[in-house]
């Protein structure tokens, strides 16, 4: 009987939780982004897939202020760090070709590496424990007293060269956990010596095109062009101007891919279906990394889990893969529930909203959490 009663209380709770989300519409979730309505500010364009299919696809403002085009679900945005995943599957690909393995060494690749990057491992590059100086801070001590904006572009080779101008990382590998922009840099150029192809042709023939990703890019200035391209924005003293470019922009491993939600759709339904890579070939990748002198933190933050492109903490008691992305004129997330069958992607390009407090109400709706 004891059995029965429980089978028929965890059903309830199965049904209950189904209803709830079934009865979550498309208003309750256009209300959340009301704030952004407008045709001539820039916004931001918002997807949520539930039970395999989007459920909500929806397009706020306008790409730019010159032309005023809306935003839909074609326009493509800078993914900033939302890139990163990207970044980790090119390395998984390799690994699984045999082309290159997770304990392989940084001078194993590039030897003429100063010695301390006999110790970083891809895998330390991956989750963020290798230690490497940040190159935006390098890059910048460069050119002391110099306007960002006269600054000029870094690609991710130039990123490589800076570090083998180190004697030095931060702190010994695995020791420690700080989120590395440079570590994603270097990853792009592994990919380039190891696969001999450039790393945005990479993506293309391994990635974009098997998922049919068809305008997803990692830009290049003068190489190619974004298609339906949304433009980056900051507020300055009450009105909008286009901050699209920093210095960094042009580092492709870290954060230089562009897509929308259409091609997004596409690459979480890879994931979900494991289509691009395994369950196994993955479960590294939502694996947290284990520094040897304490948690994972940001700065004066929290404690954070992060496996390979992924952070990989919980919400709520529900089991969670994201990532955020923050540059020149844009915000970005993915905040996925793979348990809960839920997608929130969220791309902006303002960046005076934070996409994913937004995403995680929409999330709210679906689960039946508060913050």
């Amino acid at each position: 009987m004891k059995t029965k009663l429980a089978s028929a209380f965890l059903l309830a709770l199965a049904f209950s939780a189904v209803t709830a989300s079934a009865q979550v519409s498309a208003s309750q979730i256009d209300a959340i982004f009301a704030p952004l309505k407008s045709s001539n500010a820039p916004g931001a364009a918002v997807l949520v897939i539930h039970n395999g299919r989007p459920v909500f696809r929806h397009g706020y403002d306008v790409t730019d202020l010159r032309t005023l085009h809306p935003i839909d679900a074609k326009t493509n945005f800078r993914l900033a760090s939302f890139t990163k995943q990207f970044t980790a599957a090119a390395i998984m690909l390799l690994a699984r070709d045999g082309k290159l393995h997770y304990d392989d060494h940084l001078t194993d690749f590039f030897p003429e590496f100063p010695a301390y990057g006999k110790s970083i491992t891809v895998r330390n590059l991956l989750n963020h424990t290798s230690g490497l100086e940040d190159y935006g801070d390098l890059l910048m001590k460069q050119y002391p007293d110099t306007p960002p904006e006269k600054v000029p572009q870094i690609l991710d080779a130039g990123v490589l060269k800076l570090l083998e101008q180190q004697s030095s990382g931060k702190f010994a590998p695995v020791s420690k956990w700080e989120y590395s922009n440079s570590g994603y840099a270097v990853l792009a150029m592994i990919v380039e010596k190891v696969s001999g192809k450039s790393f945005g042709q990479f993506l293309h023939e391994r990635i974009f095109t098997p998922l049919k990703m068809k305008n997803t890019l990692a830009y290049e200035k003068g190489k190619n062009e974004v298609p339906h391209r949304a433009y980056g924005h900051s507020k300055n003293d009450g009105s909008w101007q286009q901050t699209d470019q920093s210095p960094t922009s042009a580092v492709l491993g870290d954060g230089g891919i562009y897509s929308s939600l259409d091609d997004l759709a596409k690459w979480d339904r890879a994931l979900r279906d494991h289509t691009l890579l395994s369950e196994a070939e993955m479960r590294p990748a939502l694996t947290p990394a284990q520094p040897t002198e304490g948690p994972a933190t940001f700065p004066d933050g929290p404690a954070v889990s992060y496996g390979f492109g992924w952070f990989v903490d919980p919400y709520q008691g529900h089991k969670r893969m994201s990532h955020d992305g923050s540059t020149i004129g844009f915000r970005t997330t993915i905040q996925r529930f793979p348990d809960d069958k839920l997608t929130i992607i969220v791309l902006a390009n303002r960046t005076d909203i934070n996409p994913e407090e937004l995403a995680l109400k929409v999330a709210d709706l679906y689960l039946g959490t508060k913050p």
